[in-house]
């Protein structure tokens, strides 16, 4: 049931809602779940929500196409998009920036595997680098 929380809260915070899954982390590991079952149950909910931001940006280009490439701004976003992506997505692990840039990823159509490997991969490392410091502790 802890699991189910943790990956419920991971999964609410990757979204646009302003929400800490870090604080749900440490309160788990407190709570002596063990360390891989939150880090699976926090950095898997983190991942889907991120493949969701994605999806999401992703048909928001149908919605929005003819409007972006009408304006000149719109085309300078959308190729500085394509252009800085995949280097964009290492602030995806950022909070208030970082959910955003997921959706953004979609939206500009970034390739989806490097999309996971960038995000997903940074989403995994932050749960790990507060497991690595709370061992400290």
């Amino acid at each position: 049931m802890e699991a189910l929380a943790l990956f419920v809260s991971a999964f609410a915070a990757a979204t646009i809602l302003p929400f800490s899954s870090e604080a749900a982390f440490v309160v788990a590991l407190k709570s002596g779940m063990p360390h891989l079952n939150a880090m699976l149950a926090a950095s898997s909910g983190n991942v889907l929500a991120i493949i969701l931001n994605y999806y999401l940006g992703y048909f928001l280009y149908e919605k929005t196409k003819v409007k972006l490439f009408h304006s000149s701004f719109g085309k300078r976003a959308f190729l500085w998009g394509h252009k800085y992506g995949y280097s964009a997505l290492l602030l995806s692990w950022l909070p208030l920036i970082g959910d955003p840039l997921t959706i953004v990823a979609g939206l500009v159509r970034l390739n989806f595997v490097w999309f996971i490997v960038i995000a997903g991969m940074l989403r995994v490392l932050r749960y790990w680098f507060i497991v690595m410091v709370w061992q400290l502790n």
